[in-house]
Protein backbone atom coordinates (compact mmCIF):
# COMPACT_ATOMS: atom_id res chain seq x y z
CA UNK A 1 0.00 0.00 0.00
CA UNK A 2 1.51 3.27 -1.00
CA UNK A 3 0.81 7.08 0.19
CA UNK A 4 -0.36 7.88 -3.55
CA UNK A 5 -2.87 5.26 -3.29
CA UNK A 6 -4.12 6.77 -0.19
CA UNK A 7 -4.26 10.12 -2.09
CA UNK A 8 -6.20 8.85 -5.08
CA UNK A 9 -8.75 7.17 -2.88
CA UNK A 10 -9.47 10.27 -0.94
CA UNK A 11 -9.91 12.06 -3.70
CA UNK A 12 -12.09 9.73 -5.28
CA UNK A 13 -14.03 9.54 -2.38
CA UNK A 14 -14.64 12.95 -2.25
CA UNK A 15 -15.89 13.82 -5.66
CA UNK A 16 -16.98 10.39 -6.11
CA UNK A 17 -16.54 10.48 -10.22
CA UNK A 18 -13.42 8.86 -11.63
CA UNK A 19 -12.72 10.72 -14.56
CA UNK A 20 -13.40 14.51 -12.81
CA UNK A 21 -11.10 12.54 -9.98
CA UNK A 22 -8.70 11.41 -12.21
CA UNK A 23 -8.28 15.49 -13.71
CA UNK A 24 -7.88 17.03 -10.32
CA UNK A 25 -5.13 14.01 -9.91
CA UNK A 26 -3.59 15.10 -13.37
CA UNK A 27 -3.58 11.29 -13.98
CA UNK A 28 -5.64 9.26 -16.21
CA UNK A 29 -8.20 7.65 -15.92
CA UNK A 30 -7.21 3.89 -16.35
CA UNK A 31 -4.48 4.99 -14.17
CA UNK A 32 -6.55 6.21 -11.19
CA UNK A 33 -9.31 2.84 -12.04
CA UNK A 34 -6.25 0.80 -11.69
CA UNK A 35 -4.84 2.05 -8.25
CA UNK A 36 -8.67 1.88 -6.70
CA UNK A 37 -8.86 -1.56 -7.93
CA UNK A 38 -5.50 -2.65 -6.38
CA UNK A 39 -6.48 -1.07 -3.09
CA UNK A 40 -9.56 -2.89 -2.72
CA UNK A 41 -7.62 -5.74 -3.63
CA UNK A 42 -5.02 -5.06 -1.01
CA UNK A 43 -7.94 -4.71 1.74
CA UNK A 44 -9.82 -7.37 0.61
CA UNK A 45 -13.35 -5.61 0.16
CA UNK A 46 -14.76 -3.00 -2.66
CA UNK A 47 -14.75 0.32 -1.35
CA UNK A 48 -17.41 2.37 -3.85
CA UNK A 49 -20.47 1.07 -5.18
CA UNK A 50 -19.98 1.93 -9.25
CA UNK A 51 -22.24 2.97 -11.94
CA UNK A 52 -20.77 3.50 -14.75
CA UNK A 53 -17.88 6.36 -14.32
CA UNK A 54 -19.97 7.23 -10.88
CA UNK A 55 -18.92 6.00 -7.96
CA UNK A 56 -20.52 5.67 -4.12
CA UNK A 57 -18.17 5.49 -1.44
CA UNK A 58 -19.95 2.22 0.74
CA UNK A 59 -19.49 1.98 4.49
CA UNK A 60 -16.15 -0.35 4.26
CA UNK A 61 -15.17 3.03 2.31
CA UNK A 62 -16.23 4.93 4.57
CA UNK A 63 -14.70 3.25 7.35
CA UNK A 64 -11.24 3.23 5.61
CA UNK A 65 -11.39 6.87 4.94
CA UNK A 66 -11.78 8.51 8.31
CA UNK A 67 -8.34 6.68 8.66
CA UNK A 68 -6.50 7.84 5.65
CA UNK A 69 -7.41 11.00 6.36
CA UNK A 70 -5.54 10.84 9.72
CA UNK A 71 -3.06 9.43 8.02
CA UNK A 72 -2.71 11.86 5.43
CA UNK A 73 -2.72 14.69 7.88
CA UNK A 74 0.27 13.15 10.04
CA UNK A 75 2.42 12.73 6.54
CA UNK A 76 1.63 16.43 6.09
CA UNK A 77 2.28 17.73 9.21
CA UNK A 78 5.54 15.69 9.45
CA UNK A 79 6.66 17.21 6.00
CA UNK A 80 6.38 20.72 7.12
CA UNK A 81 7.96 19.64 10.12
CA UNK A 82 10.77 18.49 8.20
CA UNK A 83 10.85 21.55 6.54
CA UNK A 84 11.20 23.83 9.57
CA UNK A 85 13.36 21.39 10.72
CA UNK A 86 16.47 21.82 7.95
CA UNK A 87 15.04 25.52 7.02
CA UNK A 88 18.61 27.25 6.59
CA UNK A 89 16.86 30.39 8.41
CA UNK A 90 14.88 28.57 11.44
CA UNK A 91 16.16 24.88 11.40
CA UNK A 92 17.95 23.19 14.30
CA UNK A 93 21.50 22.12 14.40
CA UNK A 94 22.73 19.14 16.53
CA UNK A 95 25.86 19.73 17.57
CA UNK A 96 28.00 17.56 19.72
CA UNK A 97 30.88 19.04 22.03
CA UNK A 98 33.94 18.68 24.78
CA UNK A 99 33.07 19.24 28.09
CA UNK A 100 35.51 22.13 28.48
CA UNK A 101 34.38 23.58 25.69
CA UNK A 102 30.84 24.29 27.17
CA UNK A 103 33.03 26.49 29.22
CA UNK A 104 33.78 29.20 27.01
CA UNK A 105 34.29 28.20 23.53
CA UNK A 106 30.91 26.99 22.22
CA UNK A 107 28.40 29.49 24.26
CA UNK A 108 30.33 32.32 22.79
CA UNK A 109 30.18 30.56 19.31
CA UNK A 110 26.06 30.03 19.58
CA UNK A 111 25.77 33.49 21.08
CA UNK A 112 27.95 35.05 18.06
CA UNK A 113 25.74 32.84 15.36
CA UNK A 114 22.02 33.57 16.85
CA UNK A 115 22.27 37.24 16.98
CA UNK A 116 23.25 36.96 13.35
CA UNK A 117 20.70 33.87 13.14
CA UNK A 118 17.58 34.74 15.90
CA UNK A 119 15.68 31.86 14.20
CA UNK A 120 18.22 29.17 14.52
CA UNK A 121 17.68 26.79 17.39
CA UNK A 122 20.67 24.32 18.63
CA UNK A 123 20.25 20.92 20.32
CA UNK A 124 23.74 20.17 22.26
CA UNK A 125 25.10 16.91 23.46
CA UNK A 126 28.11 17.45 25.69
CA UNK A 127 30.46 14.54 26.88
CA UNK A 128 34.16 12.79 26.91
CA UNK A 129 35.32 12.38 23.09
CA UNK A 130 34.07 9.16 23.18
CA UNK A 131 30.47 10.16 24.26
CA UNK A 132 30.13 12.82 21.47
CA UNK A 133 31.70 10.86 18.58
CA UNK A 134 28.77 8.12 19.50
CA UNK A 135 26.45 11.01 19.10
CA UNK A 136 28.21 11.48 15.63
CA UNK A 137 28.42 7.88 14.20
CA UNK A 138 24.27 7.20 15.43
CA UNK A 139 23.08 10.20 14.19
CA UNK A 140 22.34 12.08 17.04
CA UNK A 141 24.85 14.95 15.89
CA UNK A 142 25.38 16.60 12.44
CA UNK A 143 28.95 17.62 13.70
CA UNK A 144 30.81 17.83 16.81
CA UNK A 145 33.80 20.25 18.22
CA UNK A 146 36.85 18.92 19.85
CA UNK A 147 40.42 18.78 20.43
CA UNK A 148 41.94 15.71 18.37
CA UNK A 149 42.12 15.31 14.74
CA UNK A 150 39.49 12.51 12.96
CA UNK A 151 41.45 9.36 12.94
CA UNK A 152 39.21 8.14 10.36
CA UNK A 153 38.91 9.21 6.73
CA UNK A 154 34.89 9.13 6.94
CA UNK A 155 35.29 12.52 8.77
CA UNK A 156 36.37 16.21 7.12
CA UNK A 157 38.46 18.54 9.96
CA UNK A 158 37.72 21.97 9.88
CA UNK A 159 39.96 23.81 12.48
CA UNK A 160 39.03 26.44 14.90
CA UNK A 161 41.88 27.72 16.83
CA UNK A 162 45.15 26.87 18.43
CA UNK A 163 46.29 27.44 21.55
CA UNK A 164 49.57 26.86 23.38
CA UNK A 165 49.75 23.75 26.44
CA UNK A 166 51.53 25.34 29.95
CA UNK A 167 52.73 23.32 32.42
CA UNK A 168 50.86 24.26 35.65
CA UNK A 169 52.09 24.10 39.01
CA UNK A 170 50.91 25.58 42.21
CA UNK A 171 51.72 28.90 43.49
CA UNK A 172 53.94 27.04 46.37
CA UNK A 173 56.02 24.68 44.14
CA UNK A 174 59.50 25.28 43.40
CA UNK A 175 58.99 26.14 39.45
CA UNK A 176 56.52 28.37 40.41
CA UNK A 177 58.84 31.18 39.75
CA UNK A 178 59.96 29.79 36.54
CA UNK A 179 58.57 31.36 33.13
CA UNK A 180 59.68 29.17 30.60
CA UNK A 181 60.53 25.41 31.74
CA UNK A 182 61.06 22.33 29.02
CA UNK A 183 58.86 19.52 29.69
CA UNK A 184 61.85 16.91 30.69
CA UNK A 185 62.36 19.12 34.25
CA UNK A 186 59.32 17.34 35.41
CA UNK A 187 60.15 14.29 34.92
CA UNK A 188 59.86 12.84 38.30
CA UNK A 189 57.20 15.53 39.58
CA UNK A 190 53.95 14.01 40.81
CA UNK A 191 51.55 14.35 37.51
CA UNK A 192 47.71 15.00 37.46
CA UNK A 193 46.67 13.30 34.56
CA UNK A 194 43.58 12.11 32.94
CA UNK A 195 41.83 8.96 32.55
CA UNK A 196 40.70 7.19 29.55
CA UNK A 197 38.46 9.01 26.75
CA UNK A 198 40.26 12.37 26.65
CA UNK A 199 41.87 13.55 23.40
CA UNK A 200 44.33 16.04 25.69
CA UNK A 201 45.68 12.73 27.14
CA UNK A 202 46.43 10.77 24.05
CA UNK A 203 48.16 14.03 22.65
CA UNK A 204 50.00 14.10 25.73
CA UNK A 205 50.98 10.56 26.13
CA UNK A 206 52.14 10.59 22.22
CA UNK A 207 54.25 13.78 22.72
CA UNK A 208 55.93 12.40 25.83
CA UNK A 209 56.72 9.45 24.49
CA UNK A 210 58.56 11.16 21.43
CA UNK A 211 60.75 13.02 24.12
CA UNK A 212 61.80 9.84 25.62
CA UNK A 213 60.76 10.69 29.05
CA UNK A 214 58.14 9.54 31.52
CA UNK A 215 55.86 10.96 33.68
CA UNK A 216 54.82 9.96 37.17
CA UNK A 217 51.27 9.73 37.46
CA UNK A 218 49.82 10.35 41.18
CA UNK A 219 46.03 11.10 39.99
CA UNK A 220 44.14 10.67 36.95
CA UNK A 221 41.10 13.01 36.49
CA UNK A 222 38.37 12.99 35.31
CA UNK A 223 38.16 16.04 33.40
CA UNK A 224 40.32 18.96 32.76
CA UNK A 225 38.87 21.29 35.46
CA UNK A 226 39.52 18.59 37.98
CA UNK A 227 42.69 18.81 36.58
CA UNK A 228 43.23 22.36 37.24
CA UNK A 229 41.57 21.74 40.87
CA UNK A 230 44.22 19.22 42.19
CA UNK A 231 47.06 20.86 41.26
CA UNK A 232 46.19 24.18 43.02
CA UNK A 233 45.93 22.19 45.60
CA UNK A 234 49.54 21.13 45.16
CA UNK A 235 48.72 17.38 44.36
CA UNK A 236 51.28 17.19 41.10
CA UNK A 237 51.58 19.42 38.30
CA UNK A 238 50.45 19.39 34.84
CA UNK A 239 50.01 20.43 31.13
CA UNK A 240 46.99 22.91 29.96
CA UNK A 241 45.61 24.75 28.11
CA UNK A 242 45.04 28.10 29.02
CA UNK A 243 41.49 28.23 29.00
CA UNK A 244 38.61 29.82 30.56
CA UNK A 245 37.44 27.40 33.35
CA UNK A 246 40.80 26.55 34.17
CA UNK A 247 42.22 29.72 35.38
CA UNK A 248 42.26 29.00 38.96
CA UNK A 249 43.58 30.67 41.94
CA UNK A 250 46.50 29.52 42.76
CA UNK A 251 48.02 27.85 39.65
CA UNK A 252 51.38 29.57 37.87
CA UNK A 253 51.29 28.86 34.00
CA UNK A 254 54.82 27.98 32.66
CA UNK A 255 55.51 28.73 29.02
CA UNK A 256 56.59 25.05 27.43
CA UNK A 257 60.23 25.72 25.91
CA UNK A 258 59.98 21.99 23.59
CA UNK A 259 58.60 23.26 20.10
CA UNK A 260 54.73 21.54 18.95
CA UNK A 261 53.45 21.90 22.30
CA UNK A 262 49.72 23.40 21.05
CA UNK A 263 45.91 22.72 21.82
CA UNK A 264 44.35 22.37 18.78
CA UNK A 265 40.39 22.56 18.63
CA UNK A 266 38.43 21.54 15.35
CA UNK A 267 34.90 20.47 13.94
CA UNK A 268 34.62 17.04 12.82
CA UNK A 269 32.48 16.80 9.94
CA UNK A 270 31.21 13.35 8.50
CA UNK A 271 31.79 12.88 4.52
CA UNK A 272 28.72 11.08 3.90
CA UNK A 273 26.31 12.04 6.01
CA UNK A 274 23.23 14.34 4.83
CA UNK A 275 23.68 18.07 6.02
CA UNK A 276 20.66 20.20 6.45
CA UNK A 277 20.68 23.13 4.67
CA UNK A 278 20.53 24.78 8.42
CA UNK A 279 23.42 23.08 9.00
CA UNK A 280 25.64 23.49 6.30
CA UNK A 281 25.10 27.46 7.04
CA UNK A 282 26.23 27.17 10.58
CA UNK A 283 29.57 25.49 8.75
CA UNK A 284 29.92 28.01 6.03
CA UNK A 285 29.58 30.31 9.13
CA UNK A 286 32.93 28.58 11.05
CA UNK A 287 35.11 28.30 8.13
CA UNK A 288 34.57 32.05 7.51
CA UNK A 289 35.32 32.95 11.37
CA UNK A 290 38.18 30.66 11.31
CA UNK A 291 40.18 31.14 8.50
CA UNK A 292 42.68 28.54 7.45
Amino acid sequence: MELTQLEYFLKVAQMEHLTKAAEALSITQPALSHAISKLETELGVDLFERKGRNLRINRYGTLFAKRVEKIMLEVERGKNEIEEYINPESGIIHLSYLNILGVDLIPHLIREYQLANPKINFELTQGDKGAILDQVEQGYSDIMITSERPVSEAFHWLPILTLPLYVVVSSDHPFAGKEFISLKEITGEPFVGLKQNCSLKDSLLTRVHHMNFTLASSYDAEDLPTVAGFVAAGLGVSVLPKTAGLKLDGLQWLQIQDAGWQWEVGVHVKKDRFLSPATQKFISYIEAKYPR
